[in-house]
């Protein structure tokens, strides 16, 4: 007698060794489908099945070292759209070969040839293997389905774009239309540059309410404004969104490339302020803001003194105490916005606040638990020029920087007066700020 004759020819008649068979093909199959076929049922059908099992093994070992060797190149190749559409047809393809392996290896148990005590067990373990593995893939299916359509819902085209003096630039713009206003305005107006080696982040607040914002002279808006947005009131930095809307033909591809006239006068605006280059930019909508906190489990801030809630004139709404809070998305936007007894440039530092604390907890392991709602909230209020190419890159970038000091420069009172700027001075400080950090002069052995 074979080590595999009581698999494929046993003695029905024994009650114990047909158990012992049914556990050992319903486990085999569990680990890896196709077992079961080629030990008891057909070699054709489970060598398909083994080989399909261990090709998909193999790609996701390959992968796994592609990640260890070279994260970038591997998170870059893991964002591409067509390779999505792939690993979600490769895991539909898998859930259901697992789906049909299992209820054939049921059926090769021979159920009433088994011991009558073991029978419901049996059939607990092929629901359980239905349920756990081809419903585990099938839902890791729907997941790559999910992040496929927010990826190409939120970035745009294009390919991989080299960073300008070792560093990216990208202009974050938390965009609010409230009911008050006509058009949306920028609310929040930041710079984030970062170091393309480290992943250090430095991040330069720009007050909405910054007068005689100065453009480059190869900027659209240039014939308009050749001294700078300078017609007083009207004519502070977030205001260039709206009237840069309104005059659509100056930026007549933005739309195009992911972008809005209103996007590209603040692209402007924003390097003749700074005097560095903005490479990308990312509109969030302010309204749905509170729902990507909330997808994120909120955010942790340390809170210097109680904030109270509401706006100046109008009724207070709450408080939130001093001290490190958990704070979910509605508390999290209170805390960015709210107005009562406080100025703009309060506002300006709390806002800093949210996003230092989102750069610090949006690990992979968030990302990973609460991926399909992170995913949702993303592509209803995030709008970027951002290509897809870079996710790898600037994925791997986060990873890096994030145990490193993260550098703020507000370009704000007393340092920088918003209504007669010294535009000299904040390049120069914004020069300082984006600098590399300082590499530690090794300690000599003693």
């Amino acid at each position: 007698m074979t080590l595999t004759s009581p698999l494929r020819h046993p003695d029905t008649r024994d009650a114990a060794l047909m158990t012992r068979r049914a556990w050992w093909l319903l486990g085999l199959n569990l680990l890896i489908p196709g077992t079961a076929q080629l030990l008891a049922g057909s070699r054709r059908w489970g060598r398909f099945a083994v080989g399909s099992t261990f090709t998909l093994w193999a790609v996701a070992l390959a992968a796994g070292i592609l990640f260890v060797a070279a994260r970038p190149v591997a998170l870059t190749i893991a964002t591409n759209v067509i390779v999505l559409w792939l690993a979600q047809a490769a895991l539909v393809f898998y859930a259901l070969l697992w789906l049909v392996t299992t209820l054939n290896a049921f059926t090769l148990l021979r159920l009433v040839r088994t011991a009558p005590a073991a029978r419901g067990w049996l059939a607990a373990l092929t629901a359980v293997t239905i349920v756990v593995a081809t419903g585990g893939a099938a839902y890791a299916a729907y997941l790559t389905g999910v992040g496929r359509d927010a990826l190409g819902a939120v970035f745009a085209g294009g390919g991989i774009v080299e960073p300008i003096d070792g560093r990216y630039t990208v202009l974050l713009l938390g965009g609010d239309a409230g009911p008050d206003r006509l058009g949306l305005r920028p609310d929040s107006i930041t710079l984030a540059s970062i170091d393309a080696s480290s992943g250090a982040v430095s991040l330069i607040g720009i007050p909405r309410n910054l007068y005689n914002a100065p453009v480059p002279p190869e900027s659209p808006l240039y014939e308009a404004w050749p001294n700078g947005f300078d017609c007083g009131d009207d004519c502070l930095i977030s205001y260039l969104y709206p009237w840069a809307e309104e005059r659509p033909e100056l930026y007549p591809t933005a739309a195009a490339t992911g972008s809005s006239p209103g996007i590209e006068a603040m692209r402007d605006a924003v390097e003749g302020v700074t005097g560095l280059t903005v490479q990308f930019t990312v509109l969030i909508d302010m309204a749905g803001f509170e729902d990507l906190i909330d997808a994120l489990g909120g955010v942790v801030i340390d809170v210097e003194e109680p904030i109270t809630l509401g706006i100046n004139g109008g009724p207070v709404v709450g408080e939130i105490a001093a001290g490190e809070q958990r704070m979910d998305g509605e508390t999290a936007l209170w805390y960015a916005r709210s107005r009562y007894n406080l100025t703009d440039f309060d506002r300006m530092e709390h806002q800093r606040d949210v996003q230092e604390a989102m750069l610090r907890q949006l690990d992979p392991a968030t990302v990973l638990t609460r991926f399909e709602s992170i995913a949702g909230a993303s592509s209803d209020l995030v709008r970027t020029d951002v290509p897809q190419s870079m996710i790898g890159v600037f994925t791997d970038l986060a990873v890096r920087g994030r145990e490193l000091p993260l550098r703020r420069l507000e370009l704000v009172p007393p340092t920088i007066d918003n209504v007669q700027p010294d535009y000299a001075l904040a390049r120069t400080l914004v020069a300082e700020a984006v600098a590399p950090l300082p590499t530690p002069t090794p300690t000599p052995d003693s």
